[in-house]
């Protein structure tokens, strides 16, 4: 067995209160594909850094194999010291090196070498990044959050790169997609410890579940075994003095166990307010255009939203998903066509700059605007320290400014605040950025079982196969479709997923700087049709429609039963929510079937 390349051996490392690393263990061998995960705040960056060496542990120890090279990519890179990207990117090539691995990096992650670094975004800054640790082919790859602020053509583009290469990789991410499809062992940081599973992250929750409910019977079983201790204490010390004693201390030495006895950081609890029902047609878009100067963002867009939909809107950065999403909720106005709103909206929108967090209030400020101690939440008074702590929020922190909290708690903190305010409408640009997979899977729920219309932005692969009934995708120079589904959905139809912007519009441009050929001879004019997605659609409704009319007959004929609510309330409550939603279904694919046919007729003439 080969030696390992990196071990940290009994780590400990504190910040004051519990230490944030308490004997953690890492072992990364030749070939490994480590995924580091745990909640927000368990310490996985920090103990990257220990395995980095930027950051002495207060005890134990870091073993790096002789010649073993190491590159550690940060969550906030620096490049002050270079002055141009590919000066930032060759610093880490061997000084006799070429810089061509260098240039064909940039040049995958669409930067220019010479872009002066000074000038850079966040989502340029990560992808320069990117390319330095990627160029020199280390051994070992250290990766914290490779994939924030990048859009979806290049965490695919990242995902191939590092599947094809030799080296050793610890990763941490958010990225469900990300980590199932790159690890093969799971490494969960929790109260301080690294507890090992050797399979990759898509069987890592139902283990952590298990491990969890063994813990919770241990604890119950210590519990029983103190009431046991103190009942003999108090009603049976009547044995020799000696034995007396040593039950006395073993009771202590319980008592101590459970004081020291580290629980696990509870569930965020999520509830959100429900607001009115809003009209059948939430959004109508007819003919809708855009453009800045000579970049053209949207073009001829129509689209109908209606009401219970989860519409998602992809694309590469630099299409426009933003721009599109305050359109359509009018909060910007198009340069052509026009945009209705249907009746009694009620819209929360939650922003990916969390502008609406001002940084000198406090989070008790934030969420209730400066007035009282109490917010209403789901038709219910709640306190705000209550409320705080369903969001993981400690009593210490209630009165700490917005501004020196983290990327994961402002996070959770905007969803706090979102989730407060009564909505039929939902629109979440960039939801998911910095938090923890468990509050992922309970917004995800949370949204699931919402009755509100949902429209959101984001490159989360994962989230938008759990949440979206369809996608608004980028199709080039403006053009945007809908494809029904989630992304898979998306993938599966279009044979491929987002592309960059430049492949997107670069076969169009190509064209447009071609000189123009010679006019063809004259042909027989071909008349339009519909295209093979409308074609299969248009064949696969009247199946769809009969299959949800038997099922709603099922369920009328179930609710025909007089006796069915006082013998089976919740039966009789789920059958009525399944018939709404089926109702809900036909009503669409009927529609949809009615669109299709008329439009096919026109077209055929």
């Amino acid at each position: 067995m080969p030696a390992p390349l990196l071990s940290l051996q009994d780590i400990s490392l504190g910040f004051g209160g519990h230490p944030l690393l308490d004997g953690a263990e890492l072992v990364v061998e030749p070939g490994d594909r480590l995924c580091l995960v745990g909640r927000n705040g368990s310490g996985k960056s920090t103990l990257l850094k220990v395995a980095a060496g930027l950051l002495p542990p207060d005890a134990g120890r870091r073993v790096v194999q002789q010649g073993t090279s190491i590159l550690y990519l940060p969550q906030e890179p620096d490049l002050s010291a270079h002055a141009t990207v590919l000066d930032y990117v060759a610093a880490s090539l061997p000084a006799e090196g070429s810089d061509h691995r260098a240039r064909q990096l940039l040049d995958a992650l669409e930067l220019a070498p010479e872009l002066p670094t000074a000038t850079l975004s966040g989502g340029e800054i990560r992808r320069a990044a990117l390319a330095r640790t990627l160029a020199p082919k280390p051994d070992v790859l250290l990766l914290d959050e490779p994939t924030n602020h990048l859009d979806l053509p290049a965490i695919e583009w990242l995902e191939r790169e590092l599947a094809g290469l030799s080296s050793a990789i610890v990763l941490i991410s958010h990225d469900r997609r990300f980590l199932e499809r790159l690890s093969r062992a799971t490494l969960w940081l929790d109260r301080g410890r690294v507890r090992r599973l050797d399979q990759g992250f898509g069987a890592f929750e139902a283990w952590r579940d298990q491990v969890l409910e063994q813990e919770e019977r241990d604890r119950h079983k210590l519990d029983r075994r103190i009431v046991a201790e103190e009942h003999w204490l108090r009603y049976g010390v009547t044995a020799r003095r000696k034995r007396n004693e040593r039950r006395l201390a073993q009771l202590v030495g319980l008592r101590q166990q459970r004081r020291e006895e580290r629980r696990r950081v509870g569930q965020v609890q999520m509830t959100a307010t429900e607001g009115a029902q809003s009209g059948k047609l939430v959004i109508e878009a007819k003919g809708l255009a855009k453009a800045f100067g000579e970049l053209t963002l949207v073009k001829d867009l129509t689209l109908r939203v209606r009401r219970g939909d989860r519409l998602g809107i992809v694309g590469p950065n630099g299409a426009g998903k933003t721009t599109l999403l305050r359109l359509l909720t009018g909060q910007l106005a198009p340069d052509a066509g026009e945009v209705k709103l249907g009746a009694n909206l009620m819209a929360v929108t939650l922003d990916q700059q969390r502008r609406a967090l001002d940084p000198a209030r406090t989070l008790v400020e934030a969420l209730t605007g400066g007035h009282g101690d109490r917010v209403q939440v789901g038709g219910q008074s709640k306190h705000v320290m209550s409320y705080l702590q369903d969001f993981l929020f400690t009593p210490a922190q209630a009165n700490t400014p917005v501004g020196v909290l983290s990327g994961g708690e402002r996070g959770r903190l905007m969803l706090a605040r979102a989730l407060a305010q009564p909505a039929n409408l939902l629109v979440l640009d960039e939801p998911t950025n910095d938090l923890d997979l468990e509050t992922l899977d309970l917004l995800q729920e949370l949204l699931a079982d919402h009755p509100a219309t949902v429209m959101l932005v984001s490159h989360d692969r994962d989230f938008l196969d759990r949440v979206c009934t369809s996608l608004l995708a980028f199709e080039g120079r403006g053009r945007w479709l809908e494809y029904p589904g989630g992304y898979s959905d998306l993938v599966a139809q279009r044979g491929h997923g987002v592309t960059t912007r430049s492949a997107a519009e670069g076969p169009r441009r190509a064209r447009e700087e071609k000189p123009a050929p010679p006019p063809p001879s004259p042909r027989p004019e071909r008349k339009a049709r519909l295209t093979l997605t409308q074609q299969q659609s248009l064949r696969e409704l009247p199946r769809r429609m009969e299959t949800l009319q038997r099922g709603i007959a099922t369920l009328q004929d179930k609710l025909a039963d007089a006796d069915l609510f006082r013998r089976d309330p919740a039966g009789f409550a789920k059958a009525s929510t399944d018939l709404a939603t089926l109702q809900q279904a036909l009503a669409a694919a009927e529609d949809e079937w009615l669109e299709l046919s008329l439009l096919k007729e026109e077209l055929e003439g």
